[in-house]
């Protein structure tokens, strides 16, 4: 019989990374736009007949760009939310439910891969 996992991990523990693959800028205002190739037989054919963009621009808002630009590869998604609790007070919350949405909404995008630290 197989012994079960009693430790189950904290996604609150996680360290987000951005992806290198994807090119992104701020603007003056600190909002962030983060650019998208599409690539592949279905994009090319789309830009080609449908006039669709070789790059999509992704602008996120100004929670989000704040977010971003947290992501450093060494906070956890924890301390990124009491950053986020202290600069956006109340409209924020739910803090914790909706920055772990967030971040495996960026993760599934493979805007960013989210890593254990080394305690976990």
């Amino acid at each position: 019989m197989m012994k079960k996992n009693t430790k189950e991990d904290n996604f609150l523990d996680y360290i987000p990374v951005r992806n290198p693959k994807y090119d992104w800028d701020e603007d003056a205002e600190g909002m962030v736009t983060v650019y998208v190739e599409n690539r592949g037989f279905f994009n090319r054919a789309a830009q080609m007949l449908l006039h669709k963009p070789r790059v999509s621009q992704i602008h996120l808002e100004q929670m989000g760009s704040y977010i971003w630009s947290l992501i450093d590869g060494k906070r956890t998604v924890f301390e990124i939310g009491k950053l986020v609790g202290e600069h956006f007070g109340e409209a924020a919350e739910p803090l914790y439910p909706r920055l772990s949405e967030y971040f495996r909404m960026l993760r599934n995008c493979s805007f960013v891969e989210l890593q254990k630290t080394l305690d976990n």
